[in-house]
């Protein structure tokens, strides 16, 4: 029997189990992956930005573990030599009608206690010669890395302190008892005193094998990327943002800068119906089972179909992509958006149809579960895990010592 098992190798999971081991040393613990490698989907299609925690809440978890993750990515990133830039945010107002939603974002910059300089016009046309812009403001924090290669230098922590990763090992049901859990698998079974799951998309899934997904489903929305040539490497300096829907978890189509030296353009928002349906129309019979027969997904779609419709009608009109770039980039060509992997964002839809905008955590006596957490829960991982671990040693039955 393991002291603990973590189920999922995301970054989430990965950086939990790593802070397990290091706060519990001589502890046994297994990490679960039904992938042949970890970091291979949300983490694996992310657009490698280190976010700096401009959009969320004051006070909820996003916003006071972003900020900590960025700067304990960044170490983590020195320490093991992983490339990494801090080359700022420049989020944009297109037009007047824009300046009122990036002056709400600047407040709330100030309350998360985020260090930013306003633009104008002539200024950012200095700074950006390609971008067009009314106003804007630079997010000096932001930066870059490669999250597949932190997953990386974790993993390797965790099998340096004798933990096991198991991979191609898919989790088939959850059965907890008063002194232990049994993790059912495709392989072998497992037991354990304590289990942490991290299951990203398919979280309320493993959640419900505990009785904790009732009230919430978890949706995949595609997000679809485009990288520019080879020639326009160098068109902006920092990340480019545009301002986005403030009732929507998504950030609008942004030039984003990689640590390689590419330009990506994306992501949109595109509701899918394969949870882990990378190319376009992919479809899964009891993924969209599932979505269809939750009232929760009805009354958002009901709430944001228009937006849908748009994004849907920019998907497959590449020219209305294209000119949601243009906006603030107009000497984009269609020739520039050149084919790039799409990604998946995992988003719990809450019974009553609002998306959950938090990092969501639920437990049981013996399992904690992370319900809810798509960006930017690449930044802010390592206080994530670090949270986790707390909760988990908290309130950690005897036997789990």
């Amino acid at each position: 029997m393991f002291d603990y098992v973590v189920i999922g190798g995301g970054i989430v999971g990965v950086s939990t189990a790593m802070q397990l081991m290091e706060a519990r040393p001589g502890c046994t613990l297994a990490l679960l992956e039904k992938e042949s490698d970890v970091a291979r989907h949300q983490t694996g299609h992310n657009s490698g930005v280190i976010h700096a925690g401009v959009y969320y809440a004051p006070g909820s978890l996003k916003a006071r573990f972003c900020k900590i993750g960025a700067e304990a990515t960044i170490r983590i990133c020195q320490e093991n030599g992983i490339p990494y830039e801090r080359c700022g945010k420049l989020i944009v107002a297109s037009d007047e009608s824009e300046v009122a939603g990036l002056n709400a974002l600047a407040q709330r910059c100030t309350e998360n206690q985020l260090d930013i300089e306003r633009l104008d016009a002539q200024e950012i046309k200095r700074r950006e010669p390609h971008i067009r812009a009314v106003a804007g403001f630079l997010v000096r924090a932001t930066g870059i890395t490669n999250y597949a290669a932190v997953v990386d230098a974790m993993r390797k922590k965790i099998l340096a302190m004798s933990g096991e990763i198991r991979l191609n090992t898919q989790v088939i049901d959850i059965r907890e008892s008063s002194d232990q859990v049994q993790i059912v698998t495709t392989g072998e079974d497992v037991k354990a005193r304590r289990v942490i799951v991290c299951g990203g998309i398919m979280a309320d899934r493993l959640a419900r094998m505990c009785g904790l997904a009732d009230d919430f489903r978890m949706v995949p929305f595609r997000g679809e990327y485009f990288r520019l040539p080879a020639s326009k490497n160098n068109i902006v300096q920092h990340l480019i943002y545009p301002v986005p829907d403030p009732s929507l978890p998504f950030l609008g189509v942004h030039l984003t800068r990689k640590v390689g030296g590419e330009i990506t353009v994306g992501p949109n928002a595109i509701l899918g119906l394969a949870r882990e349906g990378y190319p376009r129309f992919s479809f899964n019979l009891r993924d969209a089972m599932e979505a269809f027969s939750f009232p929760g997904f009805w009354t958002m779609a009901r709430q944001h179909l228009r937006y849908g419709i748009k994004e849907m009608w920019n998907s497959i009109y590449r020219r209305g992509y294209l000119g949601l770039c243009q906006r603030y980039c107009p000497e984009l060509t269609l020739e520039d958006l050149e084919p790039y992997p799409a990604g998946i964002r995992a988003q719990a839809v809450m019974k009553d149809g609002k998306l959950a905008h938090d990092f969501l955590i639920r437990q049981t006596a013996r399992t904690l579960h992370v319900c809810n957490a798509p960006s930017p829960a690449a930044t802010s991982s390592i206080p994530i895990g670090r949270h986790i671990v707390n909760l988990v040693l908290g309130a950690a039955p005897n036997q789990a010592n």
